[in-house]
């Protein structure tokens, strides 16, 4: 991307920006096409392992995610899957580098994929955010229900340790999912972006666990008016609604350490709990990992959101 047009993109952009160009330099997936076979057994070969590209026929539009297989992966035992949508105007491959997630997944033994959004500014429909998903109606739910669907045939995957998280336009993503895929996913960790639905109907108590810098220009921790001229509500009214949703108790037990405050909500209903990490003068970034320009923000290095919200998602399999 042309570098002198990053403020006119700051200016238009809702939740993040366009990554820089000199962010690639990962080797080519590979791309298949679903297939109807059955899942590996332990008498198939194993799968590929790295990076695949798969594509679907999904809503009218071919439709595609990456997905990273760990190292090591014999196509016998059962792994689980985190879900990790991109941001308004970035992709998976970007979500890659910004969240250090396959490089974790090779140490954890775990299936990182990344969804790819749709149109122009590559969006997902939160309802009523953002870009071109939002105003064309793209069921992003149902091609995220056709993509676990992908996977079990495609791998051996553990349909009750199946989890997401994204960033910014992802977060809100994550938090639709929670919503209106509540059957599929265990848990969810948004970073960067609110949402209280009150159409939300899940139908369970949903793991929620929220990352938020309180200094995030894009999507302010206090709500109100961002640079862009978007209204966003409060983190603190997204965590509201869920603490509701989950019959959590309404005070939380808080630790600070450093930059890093703690907010933990817990017990809720069946065995659920919400978490919050806020980022003391924290920018609109992913903690740990790397920025997604530096004019977006740069991510503290006192928290790793990608490990932290690991050791959550084992703790909240489906019931």
């Amino acid at each position: 991307m042309n570098r002198k047009a990053k403020p006119l993109f700051i200016f238009l952009m809702i939740f993040c920006l366009l990554a820089s160009a000199g962010c690639g330099g990962r080797r080519a997936a590979q791309t298949v096409a679903p297939t109807a076979a059955a899942a590996p057994s332990q008498t198939s070969a194993p799968p590929q392992t790295g990076d695949v590209t798969r594509t679907l026929s999904f809503g009218g539009m071919q439709r595609s995610y990456l997905v990273h297989v760990p190292s090591g992966y014999d196509g016998i035992k059962a792994l689980p899957v985190v879900l990790i949508y991109h941001g308004f105007q970035l992709s998976g491959e970007e979500m890659v580098r910004i969240t250090g997630f396959s490089e974790f997944a090779d140490q954890q033994g775990l299936l990182a994929v990344y969804p790819q959004g749709t149109g122009k500014n590559s969006s997902w429909n939160g309802g009523d955010c953002c870009g071109e998903a939002a105003v064309r109606g793209v069921d992003d739910v149902g091609f995220t229900r056709a993509i676990i669907e992908d996977l079990a045939a495609a791998y051996k995957i553990d349909p009750k340790r199946v989890y997401a998280t994204g960033f910014s336009n992802g977060a809100i993503m994550a938090y639709g999912l929670a919503c209106d895929l509540a059957d599929l996913i265990a848990a969810v960790a948004p970073v960067g972006a609110t949402k209280a639905d009150p159409t939300c109907t899940p139908g369970r108590a949903v793991p929620v666990m929220h990352f938020h810098g309180d200094k995030d220009r894009l999507n302010p921790y206090e709500g109100g008016v961002s640079q862009a001229g978007i209204v966003f509500e409060p983190v603190k009214d997204t965590i509201a609604f869920w603490l509701q949703q989950d019959g959590c108790p309404a005070q939380p037990e808080t630790s600070t350490s450093g930059s890093i405050r703690h907010d933990v909500y817990a017990p809720c209903k069946e065995g659920a709990a919400v978490e919050l990490y806020t980022i003391i003068g924290g920018d609109h970034a992913w903690p740990g990992g790397e920025p997604v320009t530096t004019e977006i923000g740069i991510p503290t290095k006192e928290l790793d959101a990608t490990a932290v919200m690991w050791a959550f998602f084992l703790a909240h399999p489906l019931p």
